[in-house]
């Protein structure tokens, strides 16, 4: 398999910690419809413990996996009050379901008047792809009806892959400065009320470093770079690198531009360091 199609099954069966038998050469929307469908109860199995399958914990999870993963808009959604809410977090996080993450937010100001929410992540990309796609029509699925399962899944399915390359490429994007022998502090995603970056990432001397990762069918111009500067410009983030990461690699303009500060990667470099590893 390439390393687009360990993105793709990694997405979706990621984490299971059961042999489960594919034909690779199956095209995955087809797949889908096919094996996980004929075999509904043993994949809905594979969800434990089973009431997690009951309320509230199934509306927590549909919350987190179809939104944005703050933890108050998760509560919201899930039309808990913060008491309970919370109590169910705990409970979520202490089985390791989920995790809490918290944002790397670098600069502080005592004029700001609201706090930044934690993300909840799911630990293992199964339970994601269950509750943002298949828990939302499992009453339609166990009825034989797959219509709005499968509709819903080929539209939204590029969000499950594109998180897992996100997490991908910080992993890759640390070893790289490793292998450089630069120490990287810390590194994950930054958020605040108004802006969000895919990666942050400080070395021991505070040399600042942004990402952003694009996994679209599609190259990645110049103008993505332009965007990305322009926004560290406004936080004042002084970023001593940018990096690019693409699934479809990266415009002529960009292969050429004389950077010393830009570094880009792609599915190439990714196929490389998993070799290595």
């Amino acid at each position: 398999m390439n390393f687009e199609q360990l993105i793709d099954y990694f997405a979706i069966f990621g984490g299971t910690g059961q042999t489960i038998e594919f034909d690779y050469f199956d095209i995955l929307f087809e797949l889908i419809e096919t094996k996980f469908i004929s075999d509904f109860a043993f994949f809905q199995s594979l969800i434990t413990p089973s009431y997690l399958l009951e309320s509230p914990y199934r509306e927590v999870l549909m919350a987190i996996a179809r939104g944005d993963g703050k933890i108050y808009s998760v509560l919201r959604k899930a039309n808990l009050s913060e008491t309970l809410g919370e109590h169910i977090v705990k409970d979520l996080t202490d089985l390791g379901v989920i995790r809490l993450e918290t944002s790397s937010e670098l600069v502080f100001s005592a004029s700001k008047k609201y706090r930044i929410q934690d993300k909840l992540r799911f630990n293992m990309p199964y339970y994601r792809f269950w509750f943002g796609f298949v828990e939302p029509f499992r009453n339609s699925i166990i009825k034989g009806d797959i219509t709005r399962f499968v509709e819903y899944f080929k539209a939204h399915y590029e969000r499950l892959r594109s998180l897992i390359f996100e997490q991908l490429s910080n992993e890759l994007l640390c070893e790289y400065f490793e292998s450089l022998k630069i120490n990287i502090v810390f590194s994950g995603s930054y958020w605040d009320r108004d802006n969000e970056f895919d990666i942050v990432a400080v070395t021991d001397k505070k040399e600042m470093i942004i990402a952003e990762c694009k996994y679209k069918d599609r190259k990645v111009c110049k103008n993505e770079l332009t965007k990305l500067k322009s926004k560290a410009l406004q936080l004042g983030f002084p970023a001593a690198y940018y990096v690019l990461f693409s699934k479809q690699g990266f415009s002529g303009e960009l292969l050429g531009a004389k950077d010393k500060n830009l570094l880009l990667f792609d599915l190439q470099d990714f196929q490389k360091w998993i070799m290595h590893v």
